[in-house]
């Protein structure tokens, strides 16, 4: 604490905005962001070097004050871009003691965990308290914990509400409040939580709102909270991060996850998050695999909290391989070097296709999204692409084909163009380096309806 009391005297403010509002420094290093030096130090130990384009926009604004309307995909860092500058005014600020000076609401368990531990990494030199407030555990703890003035809370509505309704949260002292995912608020049906959330927050305040995508009702909000924004936006509005190399393969349903073992047969695909439309397919998925040698979990909605925290926890440790996801989950993975995003089936909503796919390219790595779409699913591609703004290279060499290839389905990729799962989809090779087919894995006529491929991969689970 005398060190952090002795660099105050010292420190000079943070980075300095033009008359538009843009920071004026140029150089993209974290020093020059106009951060307090326990953050940098902390930064520098989670071996951030370079901030990403987000926090290098958003930062200087936070610092100063602003409000802030940030479009940002997942992926891109975010939550640093807004962790950082929160954690810094607060340990500047003398409102310690006085109750919760932030609150950040997120749609899921899973991100308010992942934020909290943000914070944690983060603040780690800083006196700052916070605490969790989420739904599917005890309420008890969270009552201990608000009870001991934390500094900042992250919190997911339902719960916040239900404690609110208690008078175990005082929000009279804020000074910041989060917005984050607005948009999977909207899905998941949560805005009107959210809005009654806000009513009870006090007028002065700073209000920082994230999105990926920005719908109607989501412009409609930021008129609502927000007061003379600062605009950062990174990357288009529903676009893909281009580091994220796509592909779909056109399959029969049936044979979908003979394909997903063929595709993972690549020892590219060193860690995978696949997605399904229904926790129930999502259970049988990784049953299946299992079945067959993969290790892997399935994480939903019906998984209690331990069970689901569990699958985070290996999966991020390797100890799993493949993490089988319902949609619910696709806004709540935050997990570094996942190298490949499958889509077991193809969204029905184009928006969701790019929070899928941002689980993969994160941190400024590479990625890879390949989708298994059948016959019922050509019309979502469709609808992606036109979102997106590009065709989505079609890989056609693979070893179980649609039967009869759809008219209105994009172009096949020439043979010999087209990627395996783990490969860049413009490259040539087949997963694994084999030549596609090989491996006991031979090309049937059609993939035959209702049974199982010649070749595929045994298990009796349907899915």
């Amino acid at each position: 604490m005398k060190k952090f009391v002795k660099f105050l005297k010292n420190f000079s403010g943070p980075a300095p905005l033009d008359e538009a509002g843009a920071t004026t420094q140029a150089s993209a290093d974290f020093p020059e962001l106009g951060l307090i030096e326990p953050l940098l130090r902390a930064v520098a130990e989670q071996g951030y070097t370079q901030p990403t384009p987000i926090q290098v926009a958003a930062i200087p604004y936070v610092l100063h004050g602003r409000d802030l309307l940030g479009c940002a995909q997942t992926g891109t860092g975010k939550t640093a871009a807004f962790a950082l500058p929160i954690l810094q005014r607060l340990a500047l600020g003398e409102g310690r003691g006085r109750g919760i000076r932030a609150l950040i609401l997120t749609p899921t368990r899973e991100l308010a965990l992942q934020i909290e531990e943000s914070f944690k990494d983060y603040g780690r030199y800083l006196s700052l308290k916070s605490a969790l407030v989420y739904g599917g555990v005890g309420i008890e703890p969270q009552r201990r914990a608000l009870a001991a003035r934390p500094d900042i809370v992250i919190a997911t509505p339902g719960r916040l509400l239900d404690l609110m309704g208690q008078g175990c949260v005082k929000l009279d002292a804020l000074e910041i409040f989060v917005l984050d995912e607005a948009d999977r608020m909207l899905d998941m049906g949560f805005i009107h939580d959210v809005k009654r959330v806000i009513s009870a927050l006090p007028k002065e305040r700073q209000n920082l709102l994230f999105s990926a995508t920005m719908p109607a009702e989501i412009q409609e909000l930021t008129k609502r909270i927000l007061h003379d924004p600062a605009k950062v936006e990174v990357t288009p509005v529903s676009s893909t991060a281009e580091r994220i190399d796509q592909a779909v393969y056109y399959v029969d349903r049936p044979n979908k996850r003979f394909l997903l073992m063929h595709v993972l047969g690549d020892d590219a695909v060193k860690r995978a998050l696949v997605f399904t439309r229904t926790k129930a397919i999502a259970n049988r998925v990784a049953g299946y695999l299992n079945d067959n040698g993969v290790t892997a979990e399935a994480i939903h909605g019906n998984k209690s909290q331990s069970a689901r925290q569990r699958a985070l926890t290996n999966f991020k440790s390797g100890t799993t391989r493949i993490l089988v996801a319902s949609d619910l989950a696709a806004r709540g993975i935050d997990i570094d070097e996942v190298t490949h995003v499958i889509n077991y089936d193809v969204p029905n909503v184009a928006d969701t296709y790019v929070h899928r796919i941002g689980r993969t390219g994160r941190a400024a790595a590479s990625g890879i999204a390949v989708s298994f779409c059948d016959p019922e699913e050509k019309s979502f591609i469709i609808g992606i692409e036109r979102l997106i703004r590009k065709k989505i290279p079609v890989v056609s060499d693979h070893p179980f084909p649609m039967t009869g290839k759809p008219d209105d389905s994009p172009q096949a990729a020439p043979s010999g163009r087209s990627g395996g799962g783990g490969r860049r989809p413009q490259r040539s090779a087949a997963p694994g380096g084999r030549p596609q087919g090989s491996g006991g894995q031979r090309r049937s006529r059609g993939g035959q309806q209702g049974g199982r491929p010649q070749g595929a991969p045994g298990g009796s689970n349907k899915v």
